[in-house]
This record gives structure tokens, C-alpha cells and sequence, in this order.
């Protein structure tokens, strides 16, 4: 059976029913002007699953980064969100390769290295909040059980530096303000994160790490929303 959400509008369907696979995506925000602007990056026509679609960059783990070992730990709330209502068992070092993913896939998409000065060098994870959570419904080409992180510009150690060695999957990376994403075309959840997301820009701050974080899926037919509380 699929579900015709709109979130997944122009995605491609697919017969059974699959697994979601864990993921992650990173928020970044930067202040060096008057308006906070945020990363985003247009995902390609040809893609299966959201084409032509505005995003933060983010994409799958791989378990590489799960062995990953921070110079800095994640703050113990971000943690504990992360490992609570985890699907396959609580693990400390998925939830940290979690985190790692964001970074990693922000490399690989954007050239941007947070947390880090070198690609191979142990990444700081104190400064990711998780802010949201949020599950592909069935009925995809693909599924995911994303985590939505904010970070501040400011743990880029190559801001206006980036090194783009390909176009990867995302074109067009560039730095926004809220009203100039407002006229991009945009997916639902990451419609939703904006508008969490916009009474602490306008406060000029980030969410804390002990925030709640929104935790969003398909429970029988129906889109719900629950919390999870550090």
C-alpha cells in the first residue's frame, strides 16, 4: 500500500513496504549579516527521491561513521535525545555516528568542514542540537529515519572556503535568508523545521541542547507528531 503525502510530492512509489534507513542532516546558520541566513542546496531533477527539491545537506550513515571517535563529545541532552525511541537497541556509537553523518555528508555536498579543521582530523560534536526527527512514509523508492541537527556557522573552519570537488547531489549551494527561501520550492518537513526553527533566529540564537526535539512518522495512516525530551 502507498500513501499519497505531500511531503513526498513527484517522488517515485514503490510496491512493499521498506525499512527506513538511518540518516542525517545538518542546519547550519550563520549571523555575519543583518538577517541569519541558512545553507541550502537544490537536489538534482533526476534524483528518485525529492527531485528538483530545496534541502539542508544531510544524507545516509554509513557505518564507517559510527567508529568514528569525536575530539569532543556530543552534549550529554543531544545524546540522550538521540538514543531514546531508537530503533534496533540504544547504541551510543551509532547515535555519535549519527552526528558524524551530518558532518560528513556537509562535506561531501557543500566542501564545508564543521567541527574540524581537515577532513581527517577527530570532529567536535558538542555544537550539534538535535532539533528534529522525522520518518520517511511507506510506499517510497526510499525511506529514511532522518535526524534534523542545528549547528552554528561559526564551528565551519573553512566558512568562505568551500572546496567542492563535484556537484554531488546537491546543486546550488548557498547561504539564505528566510525570505529568500520562502520563494524556493521546499518539502514539507523542511517547511516545518523553518518554522520551529524561525522564533530563535529571530531572538538571534539557536535552539538549546535540552530543546525537545520534534519526532514526526506515519502511525497506521495517519502523519503524528511526538516529542523526545532529553
Amino acid at each position: 500500500m502507498t500513501y499519497d503525502h505531500p511531503e513526498f510530492a513527484g517522488s517515485l512509489l514503490h510496491p512493499k513496504v521498506l525499512r527506513p534507513k538511518d540518516s542525517a542532516t545538518l542546519i547550519l546558520v550563520r549571523w555575519d549579516r543583518g538577517a541569519p541566513r541558512i545553507l541550502m542546496g537544490q537536489r538534482a531533477g533526476g534524483h528518485a527521491f525529492m527531485p528538483n527539491k530545496f534541502v539542508f545537506p544531510g544524507g545516509r550513515l554509513d557505518p564507517v561513521d559510527c567508529r568514528v571517535r569525536p575530539a569532543r563529545d556530543l552534549h550529554p541532552a543531544t545524546l540522550a535525545k538521540l538514543l531514546h525511541r531508537m530503533r534496533g537497541g540504544q547504541s551510543a556509537n551509532r547515535a555519535r555516528g549519527l552526528a558524524q553523518a551530518a558532518l560528513r555528508e556537509t562535506w561531501e555536498e557543500a566542501g564545508l568542514l564543521f567541527g574540524r579543521n581537515t577532513v581527517n582530523e577527530a570532529p567536535d560534536l558538542s555544537g550539534l542540537v538535535l532539533f528534529m526527527r522525522a520518518i520517511t512514509p511507506p510506499g517510497r523508492t526510499r525511506r529514511y529515519d532522518s535526524r534534523f541537527f542545528v549547528g552554528d556557522a561559526e564551528g565551519i573552519s573553512n566558512l568562505d572556503r568551500p572546496v567542492r570537488q563535484n556537484e554531488g547531489e546537491l546543486l546550488t549551494i548557498s547561504w539564505l535568508t528566510l525570505e529568500e527561501i520562502a520563494r524556493l520550492d521546499l518539502p514539507l518537513i523542511t517547511i516545518d523545521a523553518l518554522k520551529r526553527l524561525q522564533p530563535f533566529l529571530a531572538e538571534r540564537r539557536l535552539p538549546p541542547p535540552e530543546i525537545p526535539a520534534s519526532f514526526q512518522y506515519f502511525r497506521g495512516k495517519t502523519w503524528v507528531e511526538d516529542e523526545i525530551a532529553a
